[in-house]
């Protein structure tokens, strides 16, 4: 399989990191989670920082300075986890939007997410942009003269921007307009757009690993004693800076100011805006089947709800008549056609209905569970080795029919969640020596919690499980993505010599029985 040179590099870059820092900690699969998590120390030391501030054009240098060199050991030392917190959540939001875009995680049914994101982005932008205002030194001044051309250049402001500062009319009013912005305003309007942008995902998660989060503020914190943040000069409109230390992670459009008309800095930015807002149909990309309920086979558990990770299941009255309280109902509009939820299903077991058709509660009508349960035993029978190995993959991941031989046989599933756990008692039963689960990598799912599933039913912590019987000694789960043949190709053969030795102390055992 193809793999385009962006997500090749990603994944490279992916690879790296769990090296470093491990397939739990990697902050690449938790990049969300640790934006939230900067959020928080942001808003702590943001609060922090209010107490002492004085929000007026006189003393807002005066207490900005007092904070971080008389009082530097606390004050000040919040002021720079601020400054540096911030920088940070633009770096893992710049990182999740590549991740997403390399993965191919951001059109069909996932359209939503993508475009209510990048707003937010812009959102985090402004609020940085403001937060340097209050500083009011040469920095602010720099930034507050250009925010006041770039908004005199639409037609709503028509100068009255700009006179502001060209004529020293800037006021305490104005100022403290800016600090309501940016200690109220606007974080409120981010945590809306926040909330709209999570709001089709379900089992949504906040918190970062505990290591990861601690590592983070220690890194944080150091690096604010090491280089603590500093202000310019006072700002002075009556004199142009001369020397600015940009932070280019909020402040990289105003130096094309020094050389472009504000309009045309203004259809750079909206530009990409807009391209970035289209970029889900470019090209469109078609979904998969949804999912389709058969109540004749439902008893309304709701495990399937349980487990959806995009909240395209709900629960509701039964509507047949049936002895069951609940059914459950798929909302087409939200079903990002990943199966996971016919995996969860007790009526997908393949052991049921052996001589008929295997029918269950919820399926994919692409790939229904009697289709699974066909496929595998067909693929046992295909082999003729001496260990015999049923690979199941996933679409998104390494595709395991590149391991067909005469002793192994791929199976190739939408996602690694759909397949009950059953199923791989049943292709042991079918007379499989090994199965072997693999996917998308480690914690970092296509269809968010599919391997994660996978791996929680195994060990018997979430529903439907495998059951005790079966020998976990012939199962093994390695997820990988498309470029990581070689590792999942280096543990099918260890796992296919340790089903070897198995085999023979079976057959020694046997013998000795016999005699």
């Amino acid at each position: 399989m193809l793999v385009n040179p962006v997500k090749r590099a990603y994944l490279a870059l992916e690879s790296w990191f769990n090296v470093s820092f491990g397939t739990e900690w990697n902050p690449l699969y938790h990049l969300g989670t640790l934006s939230f998590f900067l959020f928080w120390v942001i808003l702590v030391s943001g609060i922090y920082l209010f107490i002492p501030f004085h929000g007026s054009l006189a003393g807002a240098y005066e207490s900005v300075e007092y904070m971080t060199h008389e009082q530097w050991y606390m004050a000040g030392v919040m002021r720079s986890l601020h400054r540096y917190a911030s920088d940070a959540v633009v770096i893992t939001v710049l990182l999740h939007m590549f991740k997403e875009l390399a993965s191919g995680r951001y059109r069909g049914f996932r359209w939503f997410s993508w475009v209510t994101g990048v707003p937010s982005l812009w959102m985090i932008i402004t609020l940085g942009i403001t937060g340097y205002w209050l500083v009011w030194d040469e920095l602010a001044q720099y930034v507050a003269v250009g925010s006041a051309r770039l908004m005199d250049a639409l037609p709503i402001f028509s100068g009255a921007m700009t006179r502001n500062f060209v004529a020293g009319e800037m006021t305490d009013r104005f100022f403290i307009l800016i600090e309501f912005l940016h200690l109220l305003g606007q974080p409120l309007l981010l945590f809306f757009m926040l909330w709209i942008h999570v709001k089709r995902m379900s089992n949504v998660e906040i918190n970062p690993p505990f290591g990861l989060a601690m590592g983070t503020f220690i890194a944080l914190l150091g690096l604010s004693f090491v280089k603590p943040a500093v202000s310019h000069a006072p700002a002075d409109l009556s004199v142009m800076p001369q020397v600015l230390n940009i932070d280019w992670f909020y402040l990289n459009v105003y130096p094309l100011l020094e050389i472009w008309p504000e309009k045309q800095v203004w259809i750079l930015t909206t530009g990409v805006t807009f391209l970035l807002m289209i970029l889900p149909w470019l090209p469109p990309k078609k979904d998969g089947l949804k999912a389709v309920v058969d109540l004749d086979h439902c008893n309304g558990c709701g495990l399937c709800f349980d487990d959806c990770p995009f909240d395209a299941i709900s629960v509701q009255a039964r509507t047949d008549g049936a002895k069951f309280d609940n059914e459950v109902v798929v909302h087409p509009s939200l079903c990002a056609a990943c199966g996971i939820c016919a995996g969860s299903c007790p009526s997908s077991n393949p052991f049921r209905s052996a001589r008929e058709e295997l029918k269950t509660g919820i399926d994919m009508p692409q790939l229904t569970a009697n289709d699974m349960r066909t496929k595998t035993a067909e693929a046992v029978a295909a082999m003729d080795g001496e260990v015999n190995i049923v690979v199941f993959g996933c679409e998104h991941g390494l595709n395991v029919h590149r391991f067909d031989s005469d002793d192994t046989r791929g199976v190739r599933l939408i996602c690694s969640g759909m397949m009950p756990p059953t199923l791989v008692e049943y292709a042991l039963k079918q007379g499989a020596d090994g199965v072997m689960v693999t996917g998308c990598r480690h914690n970092d799912c296509y269809y968010r919690f599919g391997n994660r599933w996978t791996r929680l039913r195994f060990e018997g912590s979430r529903k439907p499980i495998l059951r005790g019987r079966a020998d976990r000694r012939r199962i093994r789960v390695h997820g990988g993505a498309e470029t990581d043949k070689k590792k999942i190709e280096k543990d099918l053969n260890a796992f296919r010599a340790q089903l070897a030795e198995i085999k023979q102390a079976e057959t020694s055992v046997t013998e000795q029985r016999a005699e």
